[in-house]
């Protein structure tokens, strides 16, 4: 070959083999590029990994890790070594490192689409778009002007004066998925700012979408003859046509056509990722980014079940885990820090300070002007200031077309790590959601007018915990001098969405329950409002969140409706089989209610006599007993059970332990239980289906043994979950807890070498409220 002919930026390399024979060969394994790539790959993923397991206890985001992992495989720390460096990144492994991190990130921006719900944007409320539009104009806006002021009075280098206004361009921009995938990390997701923050990132995202068209339309305009231009143009809208006109009517109906997420036929998925490569085909035919395609292929989809949530289920966990970490890497070995000059890190720097401060400027004014308190409206504009992969993804992309510079490119990318590395350990451990539940008043059963409107709150997760709840409901005997509001919150884990969403299910109006379990559990409350119509009012919501917050919801619906003891069943059901898995994730939720209620909650252990009884009002008599210890778990125990005690076919014995070596010795705790006690005896003195027993034990052995004797006893048994700390009746139960959120009684009553069939219910009164 000629000389001549050799193109100016190319370079030589040794050509490697595709694959290699093996070590009993005598063959070096990573002379093949089939296997350097593969250790890359493996490499990456372990080392990104391993920084997000460590990193996450400090508060930091997946973004620090898989950035902090680009730096450590990257030229600046192990790269450096000429050895590691061609052995494993070798130069002519480049082209097929490229193309796999591409691959990942256009199968990514295709997932962030499918996930994204567009009705969000349609659904917003004015604070709502006040703020996203403020997040992403002031910020641009105000430094156009600084950065133009710069340019006039600040020498600079040739490269970075001509991409300065993309400089200050792509600093202002902000992303959905960024925001979500964050608030999902510090766990923030359905928290009331975090769910702000989610909607106002919809709209500031939108508008950063569309800037970013504008910004390389206008640079591939510039390069091409007019014409060129609008024939580019009228081409973006022909995809666009087709993903709206075309592929979505096609994805509504195969929906229409899948009755859930198991059903989704293997046909519909190829046929779908077929699509997204021949768009992102199109696009790079076309001269426009081949991640344009599958994003609106992406946000034309539906999100959540069936086909959403299945194409999530299949995708995503290969797409971020193995091929998303080595377009961090490659994007951060690319940082070259020899190549950056003082001058050039303190203008962009400079600049990028000066939009963090526009970004919390542009949030907080309208937050504050809608009376937001000014902690929130702070730790909001924190929130949203913070940037990622989709920003970077972005600076990429104008590198590759020469609107920024390689000296541009590497310090905006620092300057991404260090804001996000510092804001986000900032809203983690600064933002606490449930100090919000933590309310003055106490909303238990014990301090609501026995004879006024009670409030209880309900969650289940199957439709098989219905009838357990609606038995409790009856039990809860409403009537008309005493009547009941219910609400029951259906609980399912985020899946194949972005956002969490709430939804409340009001008869009259169009249901947009998401899945038809929810139907079903809808469905048997309605029939029981029915049945006790004028007394018992019931509110359905559906709660779609991740598993590790969805807590918020039930918390906030606690202090909204004002009730009185929030009711969750107990993991483990006796007409329900899943995996340990799932069975882990809900015991999770479970305890992080028990943690975080504003109100008393009551953990239902259903042994049958829940499920199988149709109904309280065609049971002879319903047996309920009421072990009493000490403590104001009992007390609210006790409170809930004389509620109970007034249904007619209901039976209560109360059976209350005392320390047989106390005497005649009362601290204050014993006498709050004594005139709890007797209070309630006068009060039931009368009803014939009330009894009460004192049983005096020496220590625990006694105890249980009364306990055992009595288990056959009852249909359903309740028990507080804390006791006083060092009582000999309750010495050495703790040490041998297979579930501590039950307490030690609860958990003697439900462990393996127990005999009673009663159910349990497990009775704790706010942790907020001190013994």
């Amino acid at each position: 070959m000629n000389v001549s002919s050799v193109p100016r930026d190319a370079f030589c390399f040794v050509s490697q083999s595709r694959w290699s024979r093996g070590i009993f060969f005598g063959e070096n394994p990573f002379s093949s590029n089939t296997s350097v790539l593969l250790a890359q790959l493996t490499l990456c993923a372990l080392t990104t990994a391993l920084l997000n397991h460590a990193l996450a206890y400090l508060g930091q985001s997946l973004f620090v890790s898989q950035i902090l992992a680009g730096v450590i495989l990257g030229p600046s720390v192990l790269g450096s070594n000429a050895i590691i460096r061609d052995l494993l990144f070798p130069v002519s492994s480049f082209y097929t490192v490229d193309t796999f991190r591409f691959f990942g990130v256009m199968f990514y921006l295709f997932i962030v689409g499918v996930k994204m719900d567009m009705g969000l944007i349609r659904k917003s409320g004015k604070k709502t778009v006040v703020i996203g539009i403020c997040t992403f104009s002031i910020p641009l806006l105000l430094n156009l002007v600084v950065s133009k002021l710069i340019t006039m009075y600040v020498a600079m280098q040739p490269s970075l004066y001509s991409g300065m206004i993309s400089i200050v361009s792509f600093q202002a921009l902000s992303s959905f998925q960024v925001i979500v995938c964050l608030l999902a990390d510090l766990k923030l997701m359905n928290s009331e700012l975090g769910k702000l923050a989610i909607s106002s990132s919809m709209i500031s995202g939108f508008c950063s979408f569309v800037w970013v068209v504008v910004v390389f339309e206008g640079a591939h305009g510039a390069q091409v003859e007019k014409k060129t231009s609008l024939i580019m143009l009228l081409s973006t809208g022909m995809l666009v046509f087709f993903a709206i006109c075309i592929f979505r009517p096609m994805i509504q109906w195969m929906n229409k056509h899948t009755t859930d997420v198991d059903s989704v036929k293997e046909s519909y998925i190829s046929g779908i990722l077929i699509l997204v490569l021949g768009s992102a085909l199109y696009g790079e035919y076309l001269g426009q980014h081949f991640t344009f395609g599958p994003v609106i292929l992406g946000l034309v989809i539906p999100d959540g079940p069936p086909l959403g949530s299945a194409l999530v289920s299949k995708l995503e966990l290969l797409v971020s885990s193995i091929f998303l970490p080595i377009f961090f890497v490659v994007s951060a070995a690319r940082i070259d820090f020899s190549m950056i000059s003082l001058r050039s890190f303190a203008i962009i720097e400079g600049l990028a300070v000066c939009t963090f401060f526009w970004k919390v400027v542009g949030v907080m004014l309208p937050s504050l002007s809608w009376n937001m308190p000014v902690n929130d409206a702070l730790h909001l504009a924190l929130m949203l200031s913070n940037q990622g992969m989709v920003e970077v993804l972005a600076l990429d992309q104008a590198k590759s077309v020469r609107l920024i510079d390689e000296e541009s490119y590497s310090i905006m990318v620092l300057s991404i790590f260090m804001l996000t590395g510092i804001l986000a350990p900032i809203v983690k451990f600064s933002y606490k959601p449930s100090k919000r539940y933590m309310i003055g008043e106490q909303m238990t059963i014990k301090y609501t007018n026995p004879n006024a409107e009670i409030r209880m709150l309900a969650c289940v997760h199957y439709q098989e915990h219905t009838p357990s709840i609606i038995n409790l409901f009856e039990a809860s005997y409403p009537h008309p001098e005493a009547p009941i509001s219910f609400v029951v919150v259906h609980l399912i884990d985020l899946a194949g969405r972005s956002a969490p969403v709430l939804v409340p299910h009001h008869p009259g109006m169009r249901d947009p329950s998401p899945s038809n379990e929810s139907n079903h559990i809808i469905n048997a409350l309605r029939y029981f409002e029915d049945e006790h119509r004028g007394y018992v009012a019931v509110y359905p919501y559906t709660s779609i969140s991740p598993y590790n917050s969805i807590q918020n919801d039930v918390c906030c619906l606690a202090i909204e409706k004002r009730v009185s003891l929030v009711i969750i069943l107990f993991h483990k059901h006796p007409l329900i089989h899943v995996s340990e898995e799932e069975t882990n994730a809900i015991r999770n939720v479970n305890n992080n209610i028990i943690k975080e209620s504003p109100s008393s909650v009551g953990i239902l252990v259903d042994r049958g006599t829940m499920t199988y009884t149709t109904t309280l009002l065609r049971t002879s008599v319903y047996r309920i007993g009421v072990i009493f210890v000490g403590g104001p778990d009992d007390r609210e125990a006790l409170a809930y059970a004389c509620r109970m005690g007034k249904h007619p076919n209901i039976r209560i014995t109360l059976i209350r332990f005392l320390d047989e070596s106390i005497g005649t010795t009362f601290s204050r705790q014993m006498a709050i239980d004594s005139d709890t006690i007797n209070t309630y005896r006068d009060a039931q003195m009368t009803n014939k289906q009330w009894f009460y027993q004192e049983e005096l034990v020496k220590d625990s052995l006694g105890l249980i043994a009364v306990i055992r004797s009595m288990e056959s006893c009852f249909d359903l048994i309740l028990v507080g979950r804390r006791h006083k700390d060092g009582s000999p009746l309750l010495a050495g139960l703790s040490d041998w807890n297979e579930f501590p959120e039950l307490g030690c009684l609860g958990d003697m009553l439900v462990s393996l070498d127990s005999k009673c069939n009663a159910s349990v219910l497990v009775v704790q009164q706010p942790s907020a409220i001190s013994f």
